[in-house]
């Protein structure tokens, strides 16, 4: 098999990928990365020495991708599906390359400051670092909020890279600054993400690593139920 993507199932950025993969149900062969084994480790480093998953690699056109906009970007260029990922009209292309940006930005890396804090020693904590990060959070809620104002998904009618990228930041940001109250039109919006057989299938991967996780406490019932599907 020609695609083979590096990851973890329990790494928000790599669902990200699988969710783009899923969605036009290209075949890839996948290599869970684990970075606490030692020969794990070195092999992912060897392929990429920046050590940050996830890693597509092409072996048939001998290209090796990090970066999940790159990765998607090139499978939707190299290895296209039903479901263009990045809409053919410029303005929708450029507006689909923005929110793909906020949510990385604006919800991903804030979710990622909370969760890594409570990785730390109490004397290491940073609250002012994780107060700025929860603001930001209700920052982009409110954008997301409004955008979504007659919409189902981020640009135009269809599923894009944007979505893509909403969801995995969404679900763990849910978990440590709740939208469902508070931004009706999102905690809808995040509804119909979970809904959707590919994000569905990447969450019930993950289900069985949610108990290394920080903040497993937080997670909803509803998504600790039921079996992995079958590969």
């Amino acid at each position: 098999m020609a695609l083979t993507l590096h990851y973890h199932p329990l790494s928000s950025f790599c669902h990200k990928v699988l969710i783009a993969l899923y969605e036009n149900q290209t075949p890839f062969s996948g290599v869970v990365v684990n970075l606490g084994d030692k020969d794990s480790r070195a092999a992912f480093l060897a392929l990429w020495p920046i050590g940050k998953m996830p890693v597509l690699r092409d072996d048939s056109r001998d290209v090796t991708l990090p970066e999940t906009t790159i990765i998607i970007d090139y499978l939707d260029q190299h290895y296209p599906g039903a479901q263009a990922l990045l809409p053919a009209d410029d303005d929708e292309r450029r507006e689909t390359r923005l929110w793909d940006r906020i949510f990385d930005l604006y919800v991903h890396l804030p979710m990622q400051k909370i969760v890594g804090d409570q990785l730390r020693a109490e004397a290491e904590r940073d609250p002012r670092g994780v107060a700025d990060a929860q603001a930001a959070l209700r920052t982009a809620y409110d954008m997301i909020e409004q955008r979504m104002a007659g919409r189902t998904w981020m640009v135009g009618e269809h599923f894009t890279l944007a979505d893509c990228a909403a969801e995995p930041a969404l679900f763990y940001a849910a978990m440590l600054v709740p939208f469902a109250q508070t931004h009706p039109l999102l905690a809808a919006y995040f509804e119909r993400l979970v809904a959707r057989p590919s994000v569905a299938r990447v969450l019930a991967e993950a289900r069985p690593y949610f108990h290394m996780l920080p903040i497993k406490d937080a997670i909803p019932a509803r998504f600790l139920q039921g079996e992995p599907p079958a590969a």
